[in-house]
């Protein structure tokens, strides 16, 4: 892992920190950063979420997709973990929370909106960093990419409607248009995007020198989304600093809990260890950057919903780094 992959726990309370810093004292630069919209869709955010999806998206490699056959039990899993599990139990334990054992401590307004924001962060799986734990449990890098790549060609036409279906479940309002327009800027024309520069560059080794060149720029463009949220968040946080921490609670069981089914149904189906562990991993990780774009398109850079997706941002990599020492010490386990 590079220096910004291992520390980007610190390096996302750092700008935490930051961004809370400049709202107070330069509120007008981040009010000047959030009017800053055309369609709804706020021009600042759009580049910096592109400088932080693309260099992903040039990793997916569509050749891949024809070894699906290869071990068809990884894929069933992740799939059905991914589309058919997590998002609806991460809504489940949003409402649980917000409307039920947090209920007396959150403003019920503000719960609409962490529940959406929750909702947003369990319907993304995991894209780029799983390629970091699969290394970092010897998984088997070339399956991994094969699930990855399947898991972001079925996201482009899954999640939309799930997200709709979701927020709908809890009344919250869907701007269809919105929504459809955030899945085509941040998913469907970053891949595509993606594709064309992979062809563009013709080698394996081209590609990766040009991968390695621009992947400081997907870190830069998280630090700073995030450090123009908490800008505008900042007072509230000052206000109820308990509240990143009640947000945190449904995201650590969910983490937890996702693993343990994915994990545990691979050993189930004898699925080798290098296949099962990224497997797992990839449905307990999660594609925050998506997360984050979409919540600020639908419900605004100041909204709930944005700041419980960067919640989502921060306890990832301590919970994925624990996950993988668990999963390398039960290695043994496995077929």
């Amino acid at each position: 892992m590079s220096v910004f992959e291992r520390y980007l726990t610190l390096w996302v309370a750092l700008a935490m920190i930051a961004g809370m810093a400049i709202g107070v004292l330069s509120p007008a630069m981040i009010d000047a950063i959030a009017t800053a919209e055309v369609a709804n869709v706020n021009l600042v955010v759009a580049v910096l979420i592109w400088a932080m999806v693309y260099p992903m998206m040039v990793g997916v490699d569509p050749g891949a997709l024809r070894n699906v056959v290869r071990q068809p039990k990884g894929i069933a899993i992740t799939l059905a973990v991914n589309w058919l599990i997590k998002p609806f139990t991460m809504a489940a334990l949003a409402v649980l929370f917000f409307e039920g054992v947090f209920a007396d401590l959150i403003d019920p307004a503000d719960a609409q909106q962490y529940i959406a924001g929750l909702i947003l962060l369990g319907a993304a799986p995991c894209t780029a960093m799983v390629f970091v734990w699969s290394q970092l449990t010897r998984g088997d890098e070339g399956y991994t990419l094969v699930q990855v790549s399947v898991n972001d060609v079925v996201m482009i036409f899954a999640f939309a409607p799930i997200v709709a279906f979701l927020l709908g479940v809890t009344d919250i309002a869907v701007p269809w248009t919105t929504l459809v327009l955030s899945v085509l800027l941040f998913v469907a024309l970053p891949l595509a995007a993606g594709v064309w520069t992979r062809q563009r560059l013709g080698t394996p080794e081209r590609i990766e020198t040009f991968r390695n060149r621009i992947k400081p720029w997907s870190v830069i463009g998280l630090i700073a989304t995030v450090v123009i949220l908490f800008g505008l968040q900042g007072q509230v946080i000052l206000d109820r600093p308990q509240v990143i921490a009640l947000i945190a609670v449904p995201i650590l069981i969910q983490s937890y809990g996702i693993f343990a089914l994915a994990y545990a149904a691979a050993w189930a189906l004898k699925v080798p260890h290098r296949i099962a562990a990224p497997c797992a991993l990839i449905g307990t990780s999660n594609f925050f950057e998506l997360a984050v774009a979409v919540a600020i398109s639908l419900f605004g850079l100041n909204s709930g919903a944005a700041l419980a997706t960067v919640v989502g941002v921060l306890v990832e990599v301590p919970v994925m780094l624990s996950l993988v020492a668990f999963a390398n010490r039960t290695r043994a386990r496995f077929a």
